[in-house]
């Protein structure tokens, strides 16, 4: 499995994300996807499928240590005792004595990054995560949870794919050693129906989603496609015996002027331009 290494953290670049999966489709996903092969499997607490998530993990057998489990703390539990309270209540949900990355889900609008980091690195040394990161961070935020933090941050999580340019905020990860953990990788599935993307999967034999997240790692990034359908989980992560020519990787680049952004809320930060 080939994995993104940041801050003594090795992230498996390809992973389960699990929004929006609940009940027992959650549970089959998750089981399915470690027996495809995952490693690397994504929660959080506001995708209130934590519980879910847990009984997919035992349900694969597979040894604890060798699952990467992220899960993430929403904006309205980011004070320290809140914090910790949340951190133990995810925990008590997947059965697990330790995640292996909690991220801050999104940036307070009432708490400074920098007071939020520092309950996170709070819930690292009470060893409930073995890493912490953060998620839909800009450019500036991520500036100033690095200022205050005592604890290594591992992973910006936010939304990309090819319709959306985060040139500048995947450079400010990678500048302070981070992974960059792209959601929303295939662009909620619009991006499959791109002729240049449905051409280059044609040309090489693959699918466009395996040519998406296949394009998503060679900028370094690691993807968390969501999917319930045991076959599109098994081709999903079936993207390490090719490689896109720099031809290729120019043509899916140059979809990103289009801007499109999925995920922006009335509580989400101020974007980078």
């Amino acid at each position: 499995m080939h994995t993104v290494t940041a801050h003594g953290a090795s992230i498996p670049a390809i992973g389960l994300g699990t929004w929006m999966l609940n009940g027992q489709r959650c549970v089959e996903a998750v089981s399915a996807a470690i027996g495809a092969g995952y490693r690397h499997i994504d929660t959080a607490i506001g995708y209130s499928n934590e519980t879910e998530v847990g009984e997919g993990i035992r349900a694969a057998g597979v040894p604890r240590d060798t699952l990467f489990v992220t899960t993430k703390i929403p904006p309205d539990q980011l004070g320290a005792d809140a914090m910790l309270r949340a951190a133990e209540g995810s925990l008590a949900r997947l059965k697990l004595d330790q995640v292996d990355l909690l991220l801050i889900h999104w940036p307070s609008q009432t708490l400074s990054a920098a007071e939020t980091i520092r309950s996170l690195n709070a819930v690292k040394r009470r060893g409930l995560t073995r890493h912490i990161g953060v998620s839909n961070y800009t450019i500036r935020l991520l500036d100033e949870a690095w200022a205050a933090t005592e604890e290594p941050i591992v992973a910006n999580q936010c939304e990309h794919h090819p319709y959306l340019d985060q040139t500048r905020l995947r450079a400010a990860t990678h500048r302070h050693g981070m992974a960059f953990v792209a959601y929303s990788p295939l662009g909620q599935a619009e991006a499959l129906d791109e002729p240049v993307i449905k051409d280059i999967a044609a040309k090489l034999g693959c699918t466009p989603a395996q040519i998406i997240l296949r394009w998503h790692m060679q900028n370094g990034s690691v993807a968390i496609p969501r999917s319930a359908h045991p076959a599109r989980i098994r081709q999903n992560i079936d993207v390490f015996g090719f490689e896109l020519s720099a031809d290729d990787m120019a043509a899916i680049d140059a979809l990103q002027s289009t801007g499109t952004r999925i995920c922006d809320y009335s509580f989400s930060p101020e974007w980078d331009v």
